[in-house]
């Protein structure tokens, strides 16, 4: 941090770089891996309703997690900080939950692996959230998350396209060490943002006297008072819709591309999907939480709803590979924008010195929406039974309707501003 508070670029990397392990371990094992491992075990027919189910019961479960990881470190005292610790704990038993994904040889199994690993790392993610409040001030959160999200996207996609080049060669040429390549990738990047965290990030040690019993913190972890939190639940509901959104194209991505584009090379086209995505995203991402420091939050948000809309509308009338990468461009506008401004929100409105639990509510909104995406696996499975391909023109019908709630209910949220401000 300089001298005139403001901080420093290598700062920023800092209190964000964590992040990137987290979002390349998920963002491969929910858009590739676990697709793909679903079709060893699924049947055909019902492929969409058991990657659901599946995914919708671990992300209840991190929904559950995370504020009470939340709230435990706002309290926690240790000659290593508050926040390091679970990071810590919670990166090793992800570590060494990774590999049942790749042994799993049946649904149970799989069940039991994923929702592990959704308990360990969201151990670690809802500590790690409140490093951007804790060091940076109000008036540069908007750039921290920029970063933030500029950091965990660039990676994700860049280490995205490989993976899919190994789990292609798992289903083509029945290579199981393309799955064992594809699950190693996202475990050296937790371990290596792991390190890079435990040793850069300085927490000051903590008063004793602000320690609370771990019963008071976990029985007060998911507590909001709704007469003086208001703008914050109408940030929940909003968040909730468009990352709903969001969540459900890219949970049935790869499917649609099989069965309706007919891709030869599914997990290839999806890498491809995504990674013009996170090209559009790295454009726009960091130059929108500037400008949502500039100029509020609200603007850039409601330009994210109208952006996800006309990339959904494209896909829905023009499902060829040009249309696939069109789409990919506008939703990768449209994410970045979301990304970095709706986070910068979200530190915005958490509570002083509750940071950690605050920000660990917003999974309410971020595990809960993932959650529910995955309960449109059954709805297009029900559809497509009847015609062909309707249960996905039924999602894309659903995912638009989510925007237009998500984009809406932002009008009910009054930013903080002045003496009002949650500063440091």
């Amino acid at each position: 941090m300089r001298v005139d508070g403001t901080p420093r670029p290598s700062d920023y990397i800092k209190v964000t770089i964590f992040g990137v392990g987290l979002s390349v371990l998920w963002t491969s094992l929910h858009t590739i891996i676990i697709p793909i491992r679903l079709l060893d075990i699924a049947p055909e027919a019902q492929k969409n309703t058991y990657l659901g189910l599946l995914t919708f019961s671990g992300l209840i479960l991190a929904m559950l997690i995370q504020p009470v990881a939340g709230a435990l470190s706002d309290r926690f005292v240790s000659p290593f900080g508050r926040r390091r610790p679970f990071i810590f704990v919670g990166t090793l038993l992800a570590l060494l939950l990774l590999p049942t994904i790749g042994i799993s040889d049946t649904f149970c199994f799989l069940f039991l692996s994923y929702c592990s690993l959704q308990l360990a790392s969201n151990i670690a993610q809802g500590p790690f959230q409140a490093f951007i409040p804790d060091f940076i001030p109000k008036g540069h959160r908007g750039t921290a998350s920029g970063v933030k999200s500029l950091l965990e996207i660039l990676f994700a996609v860049l280490l995205l396209r490989l993976i899919a080049y190994f789990m292609d060669t798992y289903v083509v040429q029945q290579h199981s060490l393309g799955l064992w390549i594809s699950l190693a990738v996202p475990g050296l990047i937790m371990l290596a943002t792991m390190t890079a965290t435990l040793l850069t990030v300085n927490e000051q040690r903590p008063d004793p006297k602000t320690q609370i019993s771990s019963a008071k913190a976990i029985t007060g972890a998911y507590k909001i008072d709704t007469k003086r939190d208001l703008n914050f639940v109408w940030f929940l509901a909003s968040r909730l819709f468009i990352l709903m959104a969001m969540g459900t194209l890219q949970t049935f991505a790869l499917y649609f591309l099989r069965d309706v584009v007919q891709a030869p090379n599914p997990a290839g086209m999806t890498a491809d999907l995504l990674i013009t995505v996170g090209i559009f995203l790295l454009l726009v991402v960091y130059p929108a939480g500037r400008f949502s420091d500039k100029f509020g939050r609200h603007p850039l948000i409601f330009f994210s709803g109208f952006t996800g809309i006309l990339g959904i509308l494209i896909i829905y009338f023009s499902p060829t590979y040009t249309g696939v990468l069109i789409c990919g461009g506008l939703l990768g506008i449209s994410t970045g924008t979301f990304l970095s401004t709706n986070w910068a929100l979200a530190t915005d409105l958490a509570l002083s010195g509750e940071e950690a639990r605050y920000l660990g509510l917003t999974n309410l909104a971020t595990a809960g929406a993932g959650a529910l995406s995955r309960l449109t696996g059954p709805v297009i499975d029900f559809f497509n039974n009847k015609q062909a391909d309707l249960g996905y023109s039924i999602m894309l019908i659903i995912c638009i309707t989510y925007f237009i709630i998500g984009s809406t209910l932002v009008i009910l949220i009054r930013e903080k501003t002045g003496r009002n401000a949650n500063t440091r």
